[in-house]
C-alpha cells in the first residue's frame, strides 16, 4: 500500500464528521466544548488528531465512539449515524491496565469481544491465533497480563482490538505509558496493522512527531470552543521507519508546521 494522503484520495469516506458540535451543561450554563469540526477519514487510512491540551480531544473520542451524545451535527460510519457504540468500530485506550482483565489469560482476554459475534469455535480461534501473530504475541496465550511487560500489554489490548475485525479502530493516547523505544515498535506495529488488515485508524495524541510518522493526514483542532484549523497531508510514503524517516527534512517541515498551529490554538 502507498502510505500517502493523495493514494486515499479516491477511497470511499469511512469516518465522516460534519459540523459536529458538543455542549455540556453546567450549573454555572452550557459550555460549548466543541464547535464546528469537520473532516473525513477514508478507508484504510490512519487519521491523527492533535491539539493543545485540554482543547476537546477526548470529548471529541467519545462522540465518535458513540459514548457521549452529539450536540448538533453529525458522525456517520459508513454513512449510518453514530448514535452509540457502532458495532463496526473498536477502541484502545491509553491505560491498558484498565481494560485487560488481570485475572484471565491473554487468550481470553482476546476473545472477549468475540462473544458477542456468532462465530464458531474455530473461528475465534483463528481470529484470536492471526491477531496475537500481528502484534508479535504468538505463544503468549496462556500467559496473564501481569507477567507481561507494559508494552506487550498493550499489544494484548491491540490484538483483542482486531480480532474483533472493526472497519474502524480508534485509539486514545495508545503509546502514552509505555517507554520511548516501546513507543517507537508500537508505532511500527499500528502501520501494520493497517496494511494487513486493511482498517481505517484514528489516533488522538499530543505527541506531534507521531501523529506526522503515523498518518496520512494530520487533523489539527484549535480555538476554543475546538474547530479544525488545518488539515495536513503527509506525503511520507509507505517504507516509513523510526530513524530515516525521522530524519527528514520533510519530516521536520511537518512537526513544524503541526506544532505552529499548535503553539497558535494554545
Amino acid at each position: 500500500m502507498t502510505s500517502t494522503a493523495s493514494a486515499f484520495a479516491d477511497a470511499p469516506v469511512r469516518l465522516s464528521v460534519v459540523g459536529l458540535a458538543k455542549t455540556y451543561e453546567t450549573k454555572q450554563g452550557p459550555v460549548e466544548v466543541i464547535a464546528d469540526l469537520t473532516f473525513d477519514v477514508r478507508a484504510a487510512e490512519i487519521a491523527c488528531i492533535v491539539g493543545p491540551s485540554g482543547i476537546g480531544k477526548t470529548t471529541l473520542l467519545k462522540c465518535l465512539t458513540g459514548l457521549q451524545s452529539i450536540t448538533s451535527g453529525s458522525a456517520r460510519i459508513d454513512g449510518e449515524p453514530i448514535d452509540g457504540p457502532p458495532k463496526e468500530m473498536a477502541l484502545v485506550f491509553q491505560e491498558y491496565t484498565r481494560s485487560l482483565m488481570p485475572w484471565l489469560t491473554v487468550e481470553r482476554n482476546v476473545l472477549l469481544p468475540l462473544r458477542h459475534l456468532r462465530l464458531s469455535k474455530p473461528e475465534q480461534s483463528e481470529r484470536i491465533t492471526s491477531a496475537l501473530a500481528a502484534v508479535g504475541l504468538a505463544g503468549a496465550e496462556s500467559k496473564y497480563p501481569w507477567q507481561l511487560s507494559g508494552g506487550m500489554q498493550q499489544r494484548v489490548a491491540i490484538a483483542r482490538a482486531i480480532a474483533y475485525r472493526p472497519e474502524v479502530l480508534i485509539m486514545d493516547e495508545p503509546f502514552a505509558s509505555v517507554d520511548a523505544q516501546t513507543r517507537f515498535e508500537l508505532e511500527d506495529l499500528c502501520i501494520r496493522i493497517r496494511d494487513e488488515f486493511g482498517m481505517t485508524i484514528v489516533v488522538v495524541t499530543h505527541d506531534i512527531d507521531e501523529a506526522v510518522y503515523l498518518s496520512d493526514r494530520v487533523v489539527v483542532l484549535g480555538e476554543r470552543p475546538a474547530r479544525v484549523t488545518e488539515i495536513i497531508d503527509v506525503e511520507l510514503g509507505a517504507d516509513r521507519d523510526q530513524i530515516t524517516t525521522r530524519s527528514r527534512p520533510e519530516f521536520a517541515a511537518l512537526r513544524t508546521r503541526v506544532f505552529e498551529h499548535i503553539r497558535k490554538a494554545g
